[in-house]
């Protein structure tokens, strides 16, 4: 369908002519005035606009800015005397696809103009598309540098890592997940994981920013009770949102006394393996970062982790999906049972066979609705510290 914009009946009816003689079947609306452009624009949008840059409303390129206006996604032809061959030009170079002379345009001529320029219009919105998807992913690289850093270690590592992420069905930038993995010269080996409420750019940055937060105060001796008051008001400062909030999971590994300190702020609990037992640990824990700033309290709470055992961390996003034709949530007892059944020969295998029977599960449910992300740690076969 074409819209022709065009206030002098004869040319309208010239241009009617051209479209009856070359392009039979091709739909041409007529209007008078910009305004009544702006109307149609408003409701369907036209293969092609052809445009006389001389209306009642509006004379030369402020025509051309005003149907862009309108909706900047329709090809525009427009159309100029034979003494404005320079206007014809001009708009052109004003986002316009190409422009005809009104008394020299010739059936032939009319039609390659028309079909070259939705094509060139085609084009542009590819070009853009593809633009803003490699902008996309650029900016999601950056994210997933801050958000899943590689883990920190000394020169005698006690700690195997296995860490994984996997962005839900809707979101093309990465979410609030986060972990990280730090070991203290002490030999101590801290380790979190965490979940900023929301998706897309805002919570992706606010996770980059606790977990950088999460990683300088490690490194500078603070653990515990005070690690999670800090790392709150870093939230509060960095969420563009007043209901925006973060569960963490913070942990010290002791390799000399093969035991683990946890700290909880609302996050979901942890799966401890050891050969084929798997069990569900929901240590003590307080509220998630942001429910209540400035007065919220988190108990230390210790776990045995011996040798051949490993704690998997994990957010919500690995359970919370909906799973199967009836929708029904995985939930936590569904993700426990599943785990059960999965061979857990090497830990690598282990998590992404986990993972892959989630997903399978939640394709007949249309897919994971939110990210997940998950750390597996595990003492190394033949490492024990200082304590060997």
């Amino acid at each position: 369908m074409m819209l022709l914009v065009e206030d002098d009946p004869g040319d309208a009816l010239l241009v009617e002519e051209l479209v009856a003689d070359v392009a039979q079947g091709l739909r041409l609306e007529w209007v008078r005035t910009l305004a009544e452009a702006g109307e149609r624009l408003r409701v369907t949008v036209p293969d092609c606009v052809l445009l006389d840059l001389h209306l009642p409303d509006a004379q030369g390129l402020e025509a051309l800015a005003r149907i862009r206006a309108y909706n900047d996604q329709v090809a525009v032809v427009v159309m100029t005397g034979l003494d404005q061959e320079r206007t014809g030009l001009d708009a052109v170079a004003s986002g316009a696809q190409d422009y005809l002379v009104k008394g020299r345009v010739e059936p032939e001529l009319f039609v390659r103009a028309v079909r070259y320029a939705i094509q060139r219009k085609q084009a542009e919105r590819t070009s853009a598309a593809l633009q803003a998807s490699q902008m996309r992913a650029q900016e999601n690289a950056r994210l997933e540098r801050g958000l899943l850093p590689t883990p920190l270690f000394g020169t005698e590592r006690t700690v195997d890592v296995v860490a994984r992420y996997r962005p839900g069905r809707a979101h093309s930038l990465l979410g609030g997940d986060f972990y990280d993995v730090v070991q203290a010269e002490d030999g101590l080996v801290h380790a979190v994981i965490g979940d900023v409420s929301g998706h897309g750019p805002d919570a992706a940055a606010t996770g980059v920013a606790l977990r950088l937060a999460w990683r300088t105060l490690v490194l500078s001796g603070i653990t515990g009770q005070r690690q999670l008051r800090l790392l709150e008001r870093v939230l509060l400062a960095e969420r563009t949102d007043r209901q925006t909030f973060a569960t963490a999971t913070s942990l010290t590994l002791d390799p000399r006394t093969r035991r683990v300190h946890v700290w909880r702020a609302g996050h979901p609990g942890m799966l401890r393996q050891r050969g084929d037992e798997l069990h569900w640990l929901d240590v003590p824990g307080g509220p998630a970062l942001g429910f209540l700033p400035g007065r919220a309290e988190w108990t230390s709470h210790e776990v045995d982790l011996p040798d051949g055992a490993g704690l998997m961390l994990f957010t919500d996003g690995l359970f919370e999906g909906r799973v199967g034709t009836g929708g029904r949530r995985l939930g936590e007892e569904g993700l426990l049972e599943l785990a059960r059944v999965v061979p857990a020969e090497r830990t690598d295998a282990f998590v992404d066979e986990l993972i892959g029977r989630v997903e399978e599960l939640a394709a007949a449910a249309g897919g994971l609705d939110d990210d997940l992300a998950i750390l597996y740690l595990r003492w190394r076969a033949d490492e024990r510290g200082a304590g060997r």
